[in-house]
């Protein structure tokens, strides 16, 4: 590359790098915990466990399950009902004030017995403030938004970085940290070594989470078109005063799909029905077919199904993101590989840091001026633009070690 070509790709690494390394840093940081948020949850304590019983114990009928949360709420009515891939024994069950109540009231009650095992408060627990850190910094559509922005800045450092890195390599071997140089150039051959290391990972990484944040707004989308349709012959008609059975729906659900289990329900009025069905969100029973939804929509009053269709795309591949994103689909050693690519990361952010920081102590030695900068007329422009993501402006400090 020539130096103009050079100084330019450094441009955009560095200021893209250094309005996302923040950001950055916070979302590895947080993002830790949650690949082992049901080993952390269950270490804190924050985990339901259901009882044990016999494999063959019978289960309890849907709407003693629902009547027993009502019960001990009667003003409340049932938002949604779900239930974990890994623990069949237990239904979480939201009750609230209205359908669209922010306020609502989650519990875990026993499938077996109907019984209340907890009223549980993911908000107010580690793996909860993690969460929200990582997803929205409590900012809601707005913070999430924002942080697909810091994600796209990456993608732009990483792509950048892998640009500048190509030529940094030409005299030097793969994965080479100079341990006799100075710290500040060690920290640098360490940066870029570990930045291209982990680059396909942190670029799925940082891909499937810009993607993450478009969820809300792809879901609006999707009800104000797909599911539109399928509640429309519904239009204009009263509210159901008496609502049906949830067993037999249910049952008529699973009946209609085979092969399917339950992902979660979600009652008339919530943001996923509309006032007059209930919308049973199945999935597959696969690696891969367990993270995709199919929605059936149950007439509220008569139990009878109404419409059932696959996902449109959008959200397909919204949902196969997710697993992408936090490593929780290939068991522990899934999620070992996914903790250590994390560690490498936030080493990779905070060293580009302390590259930036340490950028003004980095004064010109005797001798910079002559036979290096004939080698490279754009060296010394380079150099006082250090960039703090995946590589730094590494040519120019290559071919100075040439002209030397």
């Amino acid at each position: 590359m020539t130096p103009t070509t050079v100084r330019r790709w450094a441009w955009i690494h560095k200021w893209s790098s250094l309005v996302c390394t923040v950001f950055m840093l916070l979302l590895c940081l947080t993002g830790l915990p949650l690949i082992y948020h049901h080993e952390i949850g269950h270490l804190l304590g924050n985990d339901v466990q259901a009882p044990a019983m016999a494999p063959d114990a019978p289960r309890a009928d849907l709407d003693q399950v629902i009547a027993a949360g009502r019960t001990l709420y009667p003003g409340k009515i049932a938002m949604y009902l779900s239930q974990e891939a890994d623990e069949p024994n237990i239904w979480n069950l939201t009750l609230g004030d209205h359908p669209a109540d922010e306020n609502f009231t989650p519990m875990a009650i026993d499938a077996r017995t109907a019984k209340v095992l907890a009223q549980t408060s993911f908000d107010d627990t580690f793996i909860g403030v993690m969460f929200h850190l990582h997803v929205d910094l409590y900012a809601g559509l707005w913070g999430k938004l924002f942080l697909g922005l810091m994600g796209l800045l990456l993608i732009v450092a990483i792509v950048s970085g892998t640009v500048l890195y190509a030529p940094f390599m030409r005299k030097l071997e793969f994965g080479t940290v100079r341990r006799e140089r100075a710290p500040r150039l060690k920290w640098l051959d360490l940066h870029n070594m570990l930045g291209v290391v982990t680059l396909v990972w942190a670029l799925v990484v940082g891909a499937t989470g810009m993607i993450n944040t478009w969820a809300d707004l792809l879901l609006k989308y999707w009800q104000a078109t797909e599911m539109a349709a399928m509640v429309a012959p519904y239009k204009g008609l009263p509210v159901p005063t008496r609502l049906a059975s949830m067993e037999q729906a249910m049952g008529r659900a699973l009946a209609a799909e085979p092969g399917m289990k339950i992902g979660f329900v979600a009652f008339p009025g919530t943001a996923f029905s509309s006032p007059h069905h209930y919308a049973i969100f199945l999935r597959g029973t696969e690696a891969l077919t367990s993270r995709l939804y199919k929605p059936v929509l149950v007439d509220a009053q008569t139990g009878q199904i109404t419409d059932r269709r696959d996902l449109p795309w959008y959200l397909t591949a919204l949902l196969i993101s997710q697993p992408l994103h936090f490593g929780d689909y290939g068991g522990a050693w899934m999620q070992f590989l996914w903790a250590m690519l994390d560690i490498a990361t936030i080493i990779v952010l905070g060293s580009g840091l302390y590259l930036w920081l340490k950028r003004g102590k980095n004064a010109a030695a005797p001798g910079q001026t002559g036979e290096g900068a004939a080698a490279n007329p754009g060296a010394s422009a380079v150099l006082d633009t250090p960039a703090p993501e995946i590589t730094e402006a590494a040519p120019a400090y290559a071919r100075r070690g040439e002209a030397r």
